[in-house]
């Protein structure tokens, strides 16, 4: 009985086949990137200037230890009212003369900050607290300056600062610029978001 022979498979195309998945694998793929906080760093200060001393009363200190637990001003403090502890100091305008501030509604303490343009608020963490909790402190910290921002911008202008800065950042937005620049200079100057971030503690 003679042997039958097996067809031969044609395999002529199978390196275009392969090569028209490499492609298709390529294009569809999304390569994922880890995102980080968008800070930007203060220009470098080439003058020989001494930096000003800041009075105590005027720096208001706020850490997160490696447990997570807050504290403001070495008082333990829970996470719901740092926002609002947070305004009170930047707002006090406990400054007189030259350093009083017509514009806050804040209690006057003598004991706590000046006027906004002086107050600082530090924030400082232990090497091993924990990244999100670190990153809530700092957004309700951030929510206080734009919660007084945006009080004066509608004093002034009838219209959030928030509102105003994403409108000057939407490239699509067919108002006055330079006019909304301006008023969003006068704000910031207003409330500037003096936001030091210390090096963490061991």
């Amino acid at each position: 009985m003679a042997k039958r022979s097996a067809p031969e498979v044609n395999a002529g195309s199978m390196a275009d086949i392969a090569f028209l998945l490499l492609i298709f694998f390529l294009v569809t793929t999304t390569i994922e990137t880890d995102s980080g906080i968008t800070r930007k760093l203060p220009p470098i200060d080439d003058s020989e200037e001494e930096p000003p001393i800041l009075k105590e009363r005027n720096i208001f200190i706020v850490l997160v230890n490696s447990n997570g637990d807050l504290f403001v001003e070495d008082e333990k403090m829970e996470f719901r009212d740092l926002r609002q502890s947070a305004i009170d100091f930047l707002d006090n305008g406990g400054g007189t003369g030259d350093e009083a501030c017509d514009y806050c509604q804040g209690a006057k303490d003598p004991k706590s900050s000046d006027n906004p343009i002086k107050a600082v608020i530090s924030l400082q963490n232990d090497r091993k607290t924990q990244y999100g909790r670190y990153i809530a402190v700092q957004n309700e910290l951030v929510a206080a300056y734009n919660e007084l921002r945006n009080r004066e911008a509608n004093r002034l202008y009838d219209t959030d600062f928030v509102d105003m800065e994403a409108a000057f950042n939407d490239s699509e937005w067919r108002g006055d610029k330079e006019k909304l620049k301006e008023r969003i200079g006068i704000i910031k100057e207003m409330y500037p978001q003096k936001l030091s971030e210390a090096e963490p503690k061991k």
